[in-house]
């Protein structure tokens, strides 16, 4: 556990410093009220446990790790205008806090700095852009042509919330300069974590106690958003059991890298686990 808390006191530092540098005032500001106001770190640990299995090191993946968590926390304030949410981590959301407009405007300074991160490599920068044309193609569908059964269900939690997650996994690959089929593999498994983690996230919507989760919950019913519970005929259980083959096949997919330091690999294996069995 120190090793992996050395990680996350990586990323916390070097987003720090990202924020640290922007100005204006006011949009340091904001984007410090989205960025250091909580949060799991999931994708900046897999990007940086993904580059060290295959023998990269948490250094050179950490400026791609910050990105992905800013374009992460850029679609979050998106989503929190979206679905008029006003608690975001335990906190005031951006739109709640501030406003729609410095909302949106932080959410776009959110993506420039990521980009500059992304920039020292143009298959960094492909990676991420393939991701958000993925992200906005489910958003759309979320608002507008709902799914209406568990494949296209599954198909909008792999845009929605794998394709970030697949990024995240595919930048630690590139950050190590691995070949095209470890960047797939690892890729894969994330993806599937990510959608093992989005069915989890719409069961706990629909039955987690609001201040143990540190968000309001029911607004999948309430605003008809196309949740697992919504869109299928799963109950939670059903659904938890779901989650919990898309982590399997994750776990699958791990098994086809070459592995080069296995205590990383063995906290990615972890993080399939934590995903499917997290109560917030």
């Amino acid at each position: 556990m120190e090793l992996l808390e050395r990680r996350r006191a990586l990323i916390e530092e070097r987003l720090t410093d990202v924020v640290d540098g922007l100005e204006p005032e006011t949009l340091n500001e904001e984007v410090r009220h989205v960025t250091l106001s909580g949060g799991k770190r999931v994708r900046p640990m897999i990007t940086l446990l993904a580059c060290e299995t295959v023998g990269g090191t948490a250094e050179e993946a950490v400026e791609f790790g910050v990105g992905i968590e800013l374009v992460h926390n850029a679609s979050l304030v998106i989503d929190d205008i979206i679905d008029r949410s006003e608690l975001r981590r335990g906190t005031a959301s951006a739109w709640a806090e501030f406003g729609h407009g410095p909302a949106i405007i932080t959410s776009d300074g959110l993506l420039g700095e990521a980009f500059a991160l992304f920039s020292t490599d143009p298959r960094a920068t492909q990676v991420v852009a393939e991701a958000m044309v993925e992200l906005g193609i489910g958003e759309a569908t979320e608002l507008s042509a709902k799914p209406g059964n568990e494949e296209e269900y599954m198909t909008l939690a792999r845009r929605k919330t794998g394709a970030l997650f697949r990024a995240a996994a595919e930048l630690g690959a590139i950050a190590a300069d691995s070949d095209p089929f470890t960047v797939e593999a690892l890729g894969e498994y994330a993806e599937r974590v990510g959608v093992a983690f989005q069915i989890r996230d719409d069961v706990l919507d629909a039955v987690a106690d609001p201040d143990e989760l540190g968000k309001p919950t029911g607004h999948d019913a309430a605003l008809e958003r196309p949740s697992v519970v919504q869109v299928t005929d799963l109950t939670p259980e059903e659904a938890n059991a779901r989650a919990r083959t898309e982590a399997d096949r994750a776990i699958d997919a791990l098994e086809r890298v070459d592995v080069v330091d296995p205590e990383a690999k063995e906290y990615l294996l972890e993080l399939a686990e934590f995903v499917v069995e997290r109560e917030r």
